[in-house]
């Protein structure tokens, strides 16, 4: 059987063994004969890796919106136990302002051993469980109880793990994923990174693992789209509210809000000027 063959085959075994296809996914990836040790890298892929510094507390450590929106054009570093580094270029997010958001899980200021991250110091990863076998990852900011998911990454390094790994995650097959489905969504991100549970709470300034560096060229204000949030539901005003951000233009984002597109161009705001 050839070798692509096989491991396929080992992949789909694991998934309908494993609670945390992810994580079983990272573990094949490390032992397979004969795999490239060297990252495949996107096209879009021109960040200088070289010194580049760690996102700091001191990033983190600022209220929920505006951290939101720093995020943007940030690069996610997820380090494989085999070495191997995969990177993604964050380009939608959305704030959870703490007690007096409705849809925040820390609404009214609800402390529980599930949303513990959510009250601890800024840049600490809140990870949560839906639907039984999808993760979403947030990350800790200013004010109690509030913090930012990450929506959608731009996958700039580790294409190929990220396709194993999303692949390791699905339940049918499917055909090869393209560069611009690997992260575009909350729990996609997440099944490509290898992110489940286990990084409930780990901090970003200090984990080896997972951490952020700085984007290159930090966005304008006139490349930032502020719409409302996905999947909130019946939440009254709160479902109403700009709290969604997203990078402009770009093709990896999860959902792009055409109207308020329409009217930032009627106001003179073209991407990029």
């Amino acid at each position: 059987m050839p070798r692509k063959r096989k491991l396929l085959t080992q992949l789909s075994a694991l998934q309908n063994t494993s609670n945390f296809p992810q994580i079983s996914a990272v573990e094949q990836l490390n032992t397979t004969p004969g795999a490239d040790p060297s990252p495949k890298s996107s096209k879009y892929f021109v960040l200088e890796k070289k010194n580049s510094p760690q996102l700091q507390e001191d990033f983190f450590n600022q209220p929920c919106v505006s951290l939101a929106k720093s995020f943007l054009g940030q690069i996610l570093v997820r380090k494989l136990p085999d070495g191997r580094e995969l990177w993604g270029r964050i380009v939608e997010t959305e704030a959870y302002l703490g007690g007096e958001d409705e849809a925040s899980h820390s609404k009214g200021g609800k402390q529980t051993q599930r949303n513990a991250a959510m009250f601890m110091k800024p840049g600490t990863l809140y990870v949560y469980q839906i639907y039984g076998i999808y993760f979403c990852m947030n990350v800790s900011s200013q004010g109690e109880g509030a913090a930012v998911l990450l929506r959608s990454l731009e996958p700039l390094q580790g294409l190929d793990a990220m396709r194993e790994l999303r692949r390791a995650s699905r339940k049918a097959p499917s055909r090869l994923l393209k560069d611009w489905q690997l992260c575009n969504g909350p729990s996609k991100l997440c099944q490509a990174f290898g992110i489940d549970k286990a990084f409930d709470q780990r901090d970003l300034t200090q984990d080896d693992a997972i951490w952020m560096v700085p984007g290159q060229d930090p966005p304008g204000e006139q490349d930032v789209v502020a719409t409302t949030r996905i999947g909130i539901g019946n939440r009254g005003e709160w479902a109403q509210k700009p709290l969604r951000f997203y990078l402009r233009g770009n093709r990896f984002v999860s959902v792009v809000d055409k109207k308020v597109e329409r009217e930032m161009a009627a106001r003179g705001h073209s991407p990029g000027s």
